[in-house]
């Protein structure tokens, strides 16, 4: 088995949020990752450097100023009504409702959703905004969030 049930995950309330309720069945289609397929994972399309994105570093295509294309801000939006992502990202990304997408919060830490379902629970997922990257399977766009309420958009090089 490749995943942990959400509950098991240290941060788990900020799914369960009262004032950002998710549907029982985008809860059940939020897949952590067990860490040996975080770790995969990562590895694979993050860094075989580091394990968080602190620490990025030549030869890791976060740290490479040319993958960034442009920069926006998320938190205004986030404290809104609007259920919405950031229309900078939303035009960004242009991804099937299908397309799996991974939240990478560390080596260990990786989230597994669908792109439909994280449009619908970004405002969940961004409780955890530490460097962030969001990542779809078989595509280069990926965002990164940080948690001075902005975020940089650009396409990953590996």
């Amino acid at each position: 088995m490749s995943y942990t049930p959400i509950e098991s995950l240290k941060n788990a309330w900020v799914f369960r949020h009262k004032s950002l309720p998710i549907e029982a069945n985008d809860l059940t289609k939020i897949k952590p990752m067990i860490p040996a397929r975080a770790m995969q994972v990562w590895d694979t399309f993050i860094s075989k450097q580091v394990d968080h994105p602190d620490f990025f570093k030549q030869g890791d295509w976060p740290f490479d100023k040319s993958t960034w294309q442009d920069v926006g801000k998320w938190e205004g939006l986030w404290d809104s009504e609007e259920p919405e992502l950031p229309a900078l990202i939303s035009e960004h990304i242009a991804w099937d409702n299908n397309t799996v997408v991974y939240f990478c919060l560390s080596r260990e830490k990786v989230i597994e959703t669908t792109w439909e379902v994280f449009q619908r629970c970004w405002k969940n997922f961004l409780f955890m905004d530490d460097g962030t990257l969001l990542i779809g399977k078989k595509r280069q766009e990926t965002v990164q969030f940080s948690s001075n309420g902005t975020f940089k958009i650009g396409a990953k090089s590996k």
